[in-house]
């Protein structure tokens, strides 16, 4: 966001910091989140094992909140959703979704070693996730009331061709190997 006038810029830094401002991600993740929706409720800060990462910390880190929502899975294999901020903390999804055992896919920092889970998938799945270079994370929608006329503003943007092509592959190879996939 972009304020265009310092009036705008006050209202906009007061949204975001009384939480008004909606934003909505899709994630691919490894595995399948039980329950299929819910809430992750940690709070992140500095992890104590490595001071570049964020963790779920039990003192001194900041109250976060995230939703998530199933949207579609592969098997048990992996998963895609949609999560939605109630707070705003550094790499919050990634961190949130790692603590409890879906971390992102792609995801270098937060996420197991990406060789052991590489194993869960078929090709041509297998093959765009190893070509993959980034988190299979994505800004979906922002909304906010414009800070003029507060009519509720929306934008979306569709999913990046790269995680479009890694949902794509993932379809593909559940399409073509059921066997892999025992409980669809």
């Amino acid at each position: 966001m972009v304020a265009k006038t310092d009036n705008a810029h006050i209202r906009l830094s007061n949204a975001i910091a009384t939480r008004q401002v909606g934003r909505s991600y899709r994630a691919l993740v490894w595995g399948v989140p039980q329950p299929a929706s819910g809430e992750i409720e940690g709070a992140i800060g500095r992890s104590p094992q490595n001071r570049k990462k964020m963790a779920v910390v039990h003192s001194g880190g900041k109250a976060a909140l995230t939703h998530y929502a199933l949207e579609k899975n592969w098997g048990v294999a992996a998963s895609q959703l949609a999560c939605k901020l109630a707070s705003g903390r550094t790499h919050q999804i990634r961190v949130h979704m790692s603590h409890i055992g879906h971390s992102v896919m792609g995801d270098q920092v937060y996420g197991a070693r990406m060789g052991v889970r590489l194993d869960r998938l078929p090709e041509p799945a297998r093959s765009v996730l190893v070509g993959f270079r980034r988190q299979a994370l994505h800004a979906a929608k922002l909304s906010f009331h414009h800070p003029a006329t507060n009519e509720l503003l929306e934008f979306e943007s569709p999913m990046p061709a790269d995680m479009a092509a890694l949902v794509s592959a993932l379809d593909d190879a559940y399409l073509n190997n059921p066997v892999i996939f025992p409980n669809h």
